[in-house]
């Protein structure tokens, strides 16, 4: 039995890390703030089923208050950390640059001094394909040039990984910085495009296609980053000297045009499309090497978007009875 702090563990990523921890025995405190980016009720819906487990316990703070959240965690004593708290969006953080500094620079700082400060020796840190900015190289590879970010959300994204490193020499805490590649499935946040497309389709709404629908992403399916996730924890237990950067996604790539049409054929409606100019911030492509994960925690991952879109839209067509406000 593990102890583990999950930070966002109310969130997308990060209430299904829980649920999976606490399936396979492990203690869990879940960190999250309950930030009103998106409804805060969806989040409390997330982890809902977990509260009435002993082994699962939600606190209520603010990453960027360490004294509150010291307060806040009383005594407990943790074996790993897993930090997915962030203010997420790459267009809402070219409009909030502050807040998202706040958010992303000073609450992973405090979580990294949290680990400090409680002996904690095992830090795994949820990343970002956007640090590799408009990467003409693919598929992206770990070693890539990352100087470059064409947003404030992949500037903090790419300091959050030196803020680790940081942590890691000073302290000696194992890292694994996990670089996310466009995550989908159950519970996605209703701003990403898969899931706001859906809802637009089914009440009948026209879909804004920024640019000419040929831009492509590696979209990746919970599940796979799920593995990758409880891979990267392992590692930290075989080598508590590590410090990794590891990118985590599908490794295939789909254009805006194919998921939209993919969507429409499962949701059986006719999209309605308005065009739209390309979006400041917007990279052209994500493509992920994943052969580091692969190599060092047995990376598999095996949804592709053509399995993976249908397994979403089942669970929002539950989701849209269950609770027709939070989802409308």
């Amino acid at each position: 039995m593990t102890r583990f702090l999950v930070t966002g563990g109310a969130g997308f990523i990060g209430s299904h890390l829980c649920e999976r921890l606490v399936a396979t025995g492990h203690d869990v405190t879940a960190l999250d703030n309950f930030d009103p980016f998106y409804d805060p009720a969806i989040k409390r819906r997330n982890v809902a089923g977990l509260l009435a487990g002993d082994r699962f316990r939600l606190v209520e703070a603010d990453i960027r208050d360490l004294a509150g959240v010291e307060a806040a965690l009383g005594v407990a004593e943790f074996d790993v950390v897993v930090h997915l708290a962030a203010r997420a969006g790459v267009r809402p953080s070219i409009e909030e640059p502050l807040l998202y500094s706040e958010v992303n620079l000073d609450g992973t700082t405090a979580m990294l001094e949290l680990a400090r400060r409680r002996g904690v020796r095992r830090f795994v840190f949820g990343s970002s394909s956007s640090v590799y900015g408009n990467n003409a190289k693919v598929p992206f590879a770990e070693s890539d040039p990352v100087e470059r970010p064409i947003s404030p959300y992949a500037a903090t994204k790419r300091a959050g990984e030196l803020l680790c490193h940081t942590y890691h020499h000073l302290y000696g805490i194992a890292v694994v910085c996990l670089r996310f590649f466009t995550v989908y499935g159950p519970r996605q946040r209703p701003d990403l495009a898969i899931h706001k497309f859906a809802r637009l389709m089914l009440s009948g709404e026209p879909i804004p296609m920024f640019g000419d629908g040929k831009t492509r992403r590696d979209y990746t399916f919970i599940d796979d980053i799920l593995q990758g996730i409880e891979g990267a924890i392992g590692y930290t237990a075989d080598h508590p000297d590590a410090f990794e950067i590891v990118n985590l996604g599908e490794s295939r790539t789909t254009e805006l045009r194919t998921l939209i049409a993919l969507l429409a054929r499962e949701l059986g409606v006719e999209p309605m499309i308005r065009q739209m100019p390309p979006q400041p911030g917007d990279v052209e492509q994500t493509f992920a090497d994943v052969s580091r994960a692969r190599e060092l925690f047995g990376y598999a991952p095996s949804t592709t978007v053509v399995e993976g879109i249908p397994r979403f839209v089942a669970w929002l067509k539950q989701a849209m009875i269950e609770s027709p406000a939070e989802e409308s």
